[in-house]
């Protein structure tokens, strides 16, 4: 399939949407009259992206009936390259209401931009004299880019390419046969979850302005607060407790989800992801209880509060917190660094390897060894169950999963050596702020702050992206534009 002139309709309607986004905060002006003198700073960045859009639109219009084909070989090529587009847009024009309002620097506040849409979490900024407008700014880009770009467009509009735009985004799953059914009921769910948070967080203290932010940003997985001690500022126990219901409904695949809302409580049982994730929470969570009275820093009850608020946040790629992780014992900091590693639900909004991959990855490594041990006779690769049921781990699958998990710990590598360096810190420091960054979590030992450099921002985007785009569609459309610039339309 060639490229075409109409491919531009997709991305122009997404500039449209990105400018429509940016401009939501406005809403808020009403309500705070001291906000009134960064509307501007909303206004150029939104209207300039949807006059950008409705020209490219209109271009595409005139030109609809011309085709260049480029002789691309894959499909997942074109899709590749409009959804990193549609991504790196987003973000550019995200950050501009922060730059022209004096809040951040030019790469801080790209940086605050790609870390609201990303749903990482790592903030730059002061919270505790941030303007209103800002602050839920930044909740309703966590809240979005959980979705994804490509959902949202889809709640509306439907075109040909739609489905593969869908899967390049990092969705697996379409719960219902009309994809736009499907991403409407997805965006039912977590409207329904969103106001249950919000009338929740409510009732346990927080005041309704509080309550909607963080509502928004602890089912998007995303972690940005009002406050700059995070959750743990509030010191209460309901607010902990509705933070950390949110967490788990934000990292539950949205299938899954589904069978939740359906109350088909054995099928959600035997979901593989189900299974590891509850496995995981009630290995780590000792472990890391153990580590605080070890260390002498919290005792009896109160570690265990920590360590099931903190062990979630982290396994949810999150990034809320409630205490200070700098100076920890070297047991909590690695049930920590594993959880963020690892990751939430494949196709939900977190962050991380997935829970999929690593329990197709332990059910690999134990086929290897019982084919050592019983080398005379065939092993049968097995089984693990999704909401659909019941799918086999082929040679196709183990392909899959092995190159990325390997690819994600390569670069987790590369990248942890690469952010010690720029940030003038140690190997374990930087191992922590690197996998919070690309497993898009938002906790911090500290590296991560106002004064950070911009070499060490730049790297912590770059970690931000790929996470939240699932490594290979990156490489894919970087690859796929280079090779765009070097092809040239054949003759009719």
């Amino acid at each position: 399939m060639g490229y075409s002139v109409s491919k531009l309709s997709s991305v122009g309607k997404f500039m449209m949407l990105i400018g429509i986004l940016v401009a939501i905060p406005l809403l808020v002006v009403p309500f705070d009259a001291q906000d009134n003198q960064f509307a501007w700073s909303f206004i150029i960045p939104a209207s300039f992206s949807l006059l950008c859009g409705f020209l490219l639109f209109l271009y595409r219009k005139k030109r609809s009936g011309a085709v260049e084909n480029l002789g691309w070989k894959s499909s997942m090529q074109h899709s590749s390259i409009i959804v990193l587009f549609a991504w790196a847009w987003g973000m550019v024009i995200g950050a501009f209401p922060f730059f022209l309002s004096g809040q951040l620097r030019l790469i801080q506040s790209l940086f605050e931009s790609i870390s609201g849409w990303t749903t990482t979490g790592l903030s730059v900024m002061d919270t505790s004299n941030t303007p209103k407008i800002f602050l839920f700014y930044r909740s309703f880009m966590q809240f979005c880019g959980g979705l994804g770009f490509v959902m949202m467009m889809n709640m509306f509009i439907q075109e040909k390419q739609s489905m593969r735009l869908y899967n390049a985004e990092g969705h697996s799953d379409k719960l219902l046969p009309n994809l736009r059914k499907t991403t409407q009921l997805i965006f039912l769910m977590y409207g329904g979850l969103l106001a249950a948070g919000t009338l929740l967080y409510s009732i346990v203290g927080m005041n309704i302005f509080e309550s909607l932010l963080h509502a928004m940003c602890a089912l998007s997985t995303g972690g940005f607060s009002t406050r700059l001690g995070s959750i743990g500022e509030y010191n209460s126990i309901g607010i902990e407790l509705v933070t950390i219901l949110l967490m788990l409904f934000g990292t539950t695949n949205f299938a899954v989800l589904l069978l939740i809302f359906k109350m088909k409580w054995r099928q959600v049982g035997r979901v593989s992801e189900v299974q590891l994730l509850l496995g995981l929470l009630c290995l780590g969570i000792p472990v890391f209880a153990l580590g605080l009275l070890q260390n002498h820093q919290y005792m009896g009850i109160e570690a265990f509060r920590i360590a099931v608020f903190n062990v979630i946040s982290a396994l949810s790629t999150t990034g809320y917190s409630t205490i200070d992780f700098q100076g920890m014992s070297p047991s909590s900091l690695g049930v920590i660094i594993l959880m963020m590693l690892i990751g939430g639900g494949i196709g939900s909004t977190a962050g991380g390897i997935k829970l999929e991959r690593v329990y197709i990855g332990i059910n690999v490594i134990a086929l290897n060894f019982r084919t050592r041990i019983n080398s005379a006779r065939s092993i049968h690769p097995g089984f693990f169950y999704k909401a659909q049921g019941k799918h086999m781990i082929d040679d196709k699958l183990i392909l899959e999963t092995s190159a990325h998990i390997l690819s994600y710990l390569s670069i987790i590598g590369v990248g942890t050596i690469l952010l010690a360096t720029a940030a003038n810190t140690n190997l374990i420091d930087a191992l922590f702020e690197f996998a919070s960054a690309f497993g898009t979590v938002g906790l911090s030992i500290g590296i991560t702050n106002p004064n950070l450099g911009n070499a060490a921002l730049l790297i912590e985007m770059f970690a931000m992206v790929l996470g939240r785009l699932e490594i290979f569609i990156v490489f894919i459309a970087i690859h796929s534009s280079i090779e765009l610039m070097h092809l040239r339309p054949k003759k009719a």
